[in-house]
């Protein structure tokens, strides 16, 4: 069963919660793990984009957005609204404000919650939503 993991950051600036992402995203990917970032829209995918190309100088993340006829190959994907990963994939990064519907497929999902009102509401939504369906849930604070 999926396990699902909330990050709690202390910051309402959105390009922290990016920063976080990227680095959960480098981690897994640097444990051999296959990752989905699912995002808002496309100029969001766009920003994902170009953050995981600037995590570090000395870092390096295989990734592509996918687009309808692209090869998606990277270990790392980013999409948005409907698309939905080509393949079975470990984790999948959250970063919208609703549960995508294919989130089951993953072993692992990470919500990256920070301190905006707005995100937070959602995020207790998600999690209310995981947990009245059995789901495994852990909170970090970061």
């Amino acid at each position: 069963m999926t396990r699902v993991s909330f990050y709690l950051l202390k910051s309402t600036e959105a390009e922290q919660r990016q920063a976080f992402a990227c680095r959960l995203v480098e981690k897994a990917y640097h444990q051999g793990q296959q990752v989905y970032i699912h995002t808002d829209n496309a100029d969001h995918s766009a920003d994902i984009d170009s953050a995981l190309w600037a995590i570090r100088p000395d870092s390096f993340v295989p990734h592509q957005i996918i687009e309808n006829d692209s090869d998606c190959d990277s270990p790392v994907l980013i999409g948005h609204g409907d698309n939905t990963p080509p393949r079975l994939m470990d984790v999948l990064v959250n970063l919208t404000q609703q549960q995508p519907l294919f989130f089951s497929q993953f072993e692992r999902v990470a919500e990256i919650i920070d301190d905006n009102d707005h995100i937070k509401q959602a995020g207790r939504e998600r999690y209310k939503f995981y947990k009245q369906r059995g789901y495994e849930l852990d909170t970090h604070s970061i």
